[in-house]
């Protein structure tokens, strides 16, 4: 490897294979080998059931729609949503596209996860859920933030796009929640191509997910379901539509992928965590970079740096000489979100002060982990640093 990117393929003949075969069945879109992976997902992940999408995005979409529609308690317009005002864009477009408020908290420093302390404080008479992402393959504090929506009758729903494979109490990060989202796009931790997983134990919920995901047609639920009870009438049932859904179906191709990758995410996982195990060694005493305290197991997405208000280095220096360096870097997600220009196009409220997420947006930088061996890069880039 040349230098440090920020993502590389994780594929080699399997998944080559893997997309052959599904050309010469002629079938490509969602069918089989879908199912199939849906099957080996919800399986490996202990849940009861999963279902593959087109994106992680799209994933988070259909989570917070599929509650919109559920019979008792459904989320609806007004409802108020707590995230973390540091997350991936699409954590907070759905809530607002349903009609729904975000309420954006801080977060804290040492974690990058959602401050369990501002979540306490803003809880409203409005408040209706908790939408929670694990930061950069680092569990959120998910046993203590579903007590708390427990005590208080919220949905805890887990954004977990950068954290598959992350454990906190002997649990999966992504099966704490009402349901929990997946991402296997390029840089993540498995890659179909694009694609995402829903995750939930709720069978109601899992019929509005299969319904919403396709159009609102019938065709894939159960002949008994509570949600629909079909007809004899196979013909009507085909098109039979009953929710205002989409079309965010995967194709075939990256079905078959994804049987493929998920026997070698165990493998992807320990190898980046024998890489972060390195990276901490190496800047866990720096005096001029605070990086990301493990929670439980973290699956390790990237490496995060954020620059101490002690230190005298300059951020844009920083990463001139990195790139120099062949060595790439990205913002730690997306920032402050609330610094975003697209804020103003939706309905949110801001509790407390934001001084972690603002001292990210600020101060921080982000380099890529991967599921081969990069301490040697690691060094590179240590040595590097000690330059500066």
């Amino acid at each position: 490897m040349i230098g440090l990117p920020l993502a590389i393929s994780s594929w080699d003949e399997k998944e080559i294979q893997a997309i052959e075969r599904v050309i010469k069945s002629g079938h490509y879109t969602m069918g089989e080998e879908v199912s199939r992976f849906e099957c080996m997902f919800a399986q490996y992940f202990g849940a009861r059931y999963a279902v593959m999408v087109n994106s992680g995005s799209s994933a988070n979409l259909l989570a917070i729609g599929a509650l919109t529609f559920k019979k008792n308690n459904p989320l609806k317009s007004g409802d108020e949503i707590i995230v973390p005002s540091l997350s991936w864009s699409t954590t907070y477009y759905p809530v607002s596209q349903y009609g729904m408020r975000l309420v954006f908290v801080d977060i804290d420093l040492e974690s990058l996860n959602i401050s369990v302390e501002h979540i306490q404080r803003a809880i409203t008479p409005q408040t209706k859920a908790i939408f929670v992402p694990s930061i950069l393959g680092n569990p959120a504090d998910l046993p203590r933030i579903k007590a708390i929506c427990e005590k208080h009758g919220l949905y805890l729903i887990e954004d977990n796009c950068e954290s598959m494979g992350a454990v906190i109490e002997g649990k999966h990060v992504g099966t704490y929640g009402v349901c929990g989202t997946f991402s296997c796009f390029f840089s993540h931790h498995i890659s179909t191509m694009e694609g995402g997983m829903v995750v939930t134990d709720n069978e109601e919920l899992y019929h509005i997910l299969l319904c919403l995901r396709a159009h609102g047609w019938t065709r894939q639920l159960p002949t008994e379901s509570e949600l629909h009870k079909k007809s004899e009438d196979e013909f009507y049932e085909k098109f039979n539509f009953i929710l205002p859904g989409y079309n965010l179906r995967p194709l075939e191709m990256s079905g078959a992928i994804g049987v493929e990758q998920l026997t070698k995410l165990p493998n992807f996982l320990r190898i980046r965590r024998q890489n972060a195990e390195h990276f901490v060694s190496l800047l866990s005493e720096s005096n001029d970079f605070v990086i990301q305290k493990e929670i439980g197991s973290s699956s390790w997405f990237g490496f995060s740096m954020i620059l101490k208000e002690s230190s005298q280095l300059n951020r844009s220096d920083i990463l001139k000489k990195l790139a120099e360096k062949g060595i790439e870097t990205r913002p730690i997600i997306s920032g402050n979100f609330l610094r975003q220009p697209v804020i103003k196009h939706l309905s949110y409220r801001k509790y407390g002060d934001h001084f972690h997420a603002e001292r990210v947006h600020d101060a921080g930088f982000f380099i890529g982990n991967h599921p081969i061996d990069i301490r040697k890069e690691l060094d590179s880039l240590h040595c590097v640093l000690g330059t500066l």
